[in-house]
């Protein structure tokens, strides 16, 4: 695999230390046992030595069983730092996938959702997963065999300088070659390991788009053309990672080549100069021993990168994401995660110096893509409800998403005295939108999402005046909802955000078409329930295309799509 020092890939990111405080103690350790892994090599090549040259010159046996004895010491103590190493190396491993993964999401938290509405969810997904679970094989292979490499080549090298320094020059001439090669395959195989875990997020997202819209793909007949399109996007990913091994092999190949190359002129000076007498044979051996020893940690520094290479691309992603993060400034009352720490966060407490709920926005222009929807001005009061109607593409729906940070906007939003781009939205917005984005799980799990300590007389209140009163609380369902009907489904999405006022951490009700899915007499109860919510006290927005939703609302917003600027 690519090495290192190749253009574009750093040995360590600094990023790293960073964001990943346990892999500062990590490296302070791992350096440590690289010392004691140096001290027990040199050891190891001298105590090996000692015997050899003992018995030809006729050592005492009990010399030569107390030598040998300390030999065994020296094997098993070896033994035992390599495994130190691998513990130490995979307990930093699980700290850091985990402080990374807790980074991540609080990045995506302070990005907000207008960045995440960009990106793709699948991808993200592959990424903080399979992507930060290969860490273990850096932080488990590749980083301590960098340390051992910075530690112990240079240290071997001094010892066989002082021992011959014809074998040490020797040494130091060839050993750049190895990491000549390893810039120059890493040059070359670079765009292939980014190829490859393009490809595998790709295939991730495809298969997620799949499954979700499987549905509509089988009533228009194009499942098949859906499977077709993943087995070329599987076959493309087995191509790139069929190239990657190919790679792996090549430089694998190089550089136990080089390695060879380089011991074996050693072993031919120290061979000749044992000849005619320059060099002694426990010098010479003991030389000869501690050659491939400083090739060898370089050596497996580029083989090892091989294996953490998918771990090193997913840390890319995931520093660029934190990277992004980085930059922005908290808003006044938040913290680092984005949460408030206004009195309002509190558990079942109403956000602070929002009691009244008002919700003004002045001169508000929603920027969709290279669009900026007309501007937008209206005030809604706390007992009233704000109907917002017009034709599909009129910008209703972006308004909302303005509201909860998922789109860029330009004037002026107050929530109080407060503009809503300084607050967490689920500080303040109660939100069910046109997908009801239901979970995995119970029905009231979905109802009380977020709330660490649910009320389920809330949650039934909830439900009845979204029209769900034969709607089990304790109902399971599957993916993304599975299990209820169209209808059901919004019902359970609107009753998550009446739930969420109920419970004091909303003054603020936006429903987007609410009723799209339900019978005329349902959604007539569905608009008694909302107008009582109202009445008692609730700021509530509403986007419909039903002329009976005017039947309940205080005031009514026209928005007409011929304004759009582009």
């Amino acid at each position: 695999m690519s090495a290192p020092p190749a253009t574009g890939i750093r040995p360590v990111d600094p990023r790293l230390l960073r964001y990943a405080r346990a892999s500062r103690g990590f490296f302070v350790t791992i350096g440590a046992i690289a010392v004691a892994q140096t001290a027990v090599v040199v050891a190891f090549a001298w105590l090996l030595t000692r015997p050899i040259t003992g018995a030809i010159d006729g050592m005492p046996e009990p010399e030569l069983a107390s030598t040998l004895a300390a030999l065994a010491v020296v094997v098993a103590l070896r033994a035992g730092l390599v495994w130190a190493r691998e513990a130490v190396a995979i307990r930093a491993a699980a700290r850091v996938q985990s402080q990374l993964r807790g980074a991540l999401v609080e990045a995506v938290g302070m990005l907000g959702p207008e960045w995440l509405s960009s990106r793709n969810s699948a991808q993200l997904a592959v990424t903080a997963g399979r992507g930060l679970d290969a860490l273990e094989a850096y932080f488990g292979r590749y980083l301590p065999q960098l340390v051992q490499t910075v530690v112990a080549t240079p240290l071997i090298l001094a010892v066989m300088w002082w021992q011959d320094w014809i074998s040490g020059l020797t040494v130091l001439l060839t050993l750049p070659l190895i990491p000549v090669f390893m810039v120059l395959i890493g040059l070359a195989t670079r765009a292939v390991q980014q190829r490859q875990w393009q490809t595998l997020q790709r295939l991730a997202a495809r298969f997620a788009d799949t499954v979700q819209g499987l549905a509509t793909l089988k009533v228009f007949g194009r499942q098949h053309r859906a499977a077709a399109s993943i087995e070329r996007v599987t076959d493309e990913y087995r191509r790139e990672t069929m190239r990657v091994l190919r790679v792996s092999f090549l430089s694998g190949f190089a550089l136990e080549f080089l390695a060879s190359i380089s011991v074996a002129i050693v072993a031919v000076s120290i061979g000749f100069r044992l000849i005619d007498g320059a060099l002694t044979l426990a010098v010479g051996l003991f030389v000869l021993l501690l050659a491939p020893e400083a090739y060898l940690p370089l050596r497996q520094v580029g083989v090892q990168f091989h294996a953490a290479a998918e771990g090193v691309a997913a840390t890319e992603d995931i520093f660029a994401v934190l990277d992004a993060a980085r930059p922005t400034t908290p808003a006044a009352g938040r913290t680092l995660s984005g949460r408030s720490r206004s009195a309002g966060s509190a558990e079942g407490s109403a956000p602070a110096q929002r009691g009244d709920g008002e919700l003004e926005l002045r001169d508000v222009r929603v920027q969709r893509g290279d669009r900026q929807l007309p501007a937008v001005s209206f005030t809604a009061h706390p007992g009233t409800v704000t109907l917002l109607e017009g034709p599909s593409g009129a910008g209703k729906s972006s308004v909302f998403a303005a509201l909860r940070r998922a789109a860029a906007f330009e004037g002026t939003a107050l929530v109080g005295d407060t503009d809503v781009r300084e607050l967490a939205p689920s500080d303040w917005l109660a939100w069910a939108g046109q997908q009801p984005g239901l979970l995995t799980g119970s029905i009231a799990g979905n109802v009380t999402l977020g709330d660490t300590a649910p009320d389920a007389a809330l949650v039934r209140r909830a439900l009845d005046l979204a029209c769900g009163e034969g709607l089990d609380p304790d109902f399971e369902l599957g993916v993304q909802g599975a299990g209820l009907s169209g209808g059901q489904a919004q019902r359970v999405a609107v009753a998550r955000a009446f739930y969420r006022y109920l419970r004091g951490r909303a003054r603020v009700i936006a429903l987007d078409e609410p009723s799209s899915a339900l019978d005329p007499d349902t959604e007539a109860r569905l608009w008694r329930g909302i107008r009582q919510l109202a009445d008692a006290g609730a700021t509530v927005l509403l986007i419909s295309h039903r002329a009976s939703a005017r039947v309940i609302a205080d005031a009514v917003v026209r928005l007409e799509p011929n304004e759009v600027l582009a």
